[in-house]
């Protein structure tokens, strides 16, 4: 029988540092300049003192890969900002035995920032770490307003998205367990995985890969091959970049 031990979630987060950039939250307090929530960036794009976060980050994207369609940096943006969430909110399970409410009302975001400078939370408030929390804080608050709103924009096909949460999901319990294991950790790693299996249970999740231990392969793709010198991702569903219509494999 395994013994876990668990603290309070501190107002830093500072378990979360030796994890990685995508693991870390700036906490507590506001962003250095001027933010918008990420509330405000799932709302309509209106213009307002802060622009509009999300056109931006997607236009940042598309500028850096030089994709040559915008859907295909919509997809890249939001399967990063996903990461960054799920990555948030599993190493708070592993380390602390609870997780910090996500609520986008209080995350700040910077959309040309990128891990760890891009996102800061106002306020810690613990919640519990079950897969049904987790997935009220990452899915329902965040990945569902998120991927409604690069529909509407873009067209991108909502399996293509949540495809790409699937797969942040696993990647960054994939990063976790390997950290865990490499410091002797295994009873961080066992919460992972079985967190990790859980929430892909989820009806939004089911569906979108298998998950093998910690390996995961996807049953759609990101799109990530169209950009210049681009390729399949490891746990895509193409061993190789396929020659058919690009729109054939948005869903």
């Amino acid at each position: 029988m395994v013994l876990l031990l668990f603290v309070d979630l501190d107002p830093d987060l500072a378990a979360l540092r030796p994890l990685g950039g995508f693991f870390v939250l700036r906490t507590p307090g506001a962003a250095p300049r001027p933010l918008a929530t990420l509330a405000r960036t799932y709302g309509q794009p209106s213009p307002d003192a802060y622009g509009d976060p999300l056109t931006r980050r997607v236009q940042k994207v598309a500028h850096a890969l030089r994709a040559p369609e915008a859907r295909i940096a919509a997809s890249v943006a939001q399967q990063g900002l996903a990461a960054r969430l799920w990555s948030v909110t599993l190493g708070c399970a592993a380390l602390y035995g609870r997780v910090p409410d996500l609520d986008p009302r209080l995350l700040q975001w910077d959309p040309d920032g990128s891990a760890p400078d891009d996102l800061w939370l106002a306020e810690v408030r613990p919640l519990p770490a079950d897969p049904a929390t987790v997935a009220d804080v990452v899915l329902r608050a965040h990945l569902e307003p998120l991927t409604a709103a690069l529909r509407a924009r873009y067209h991108v096909a909502a399996g293509l998205l949540w495809g790409n949460a699937g797969s942040a999901l696993a990647g960054a319990a994939r990063q976790l367990d390997g950290w865990a294991r490499a410091n002797g950790r295994t009873d961080l790693a066992a919460r992972a995985r079985s967190l990790t299996a859980g929430l892909l249970s989820h009806p939004l999740l089911a569906g979108t890969g298998t998950l093998t231990a910690t390996a995961f392969r996807r049953r759609s793709c990101c799109l990530y091959y169209r950009v210049p010198g681009g390729g399949v991702c490891g746990d895509c569903c193409f061993t190789r970049p396929p020659r058919s219509s690009p729109r054939a494999t948005s869903g």
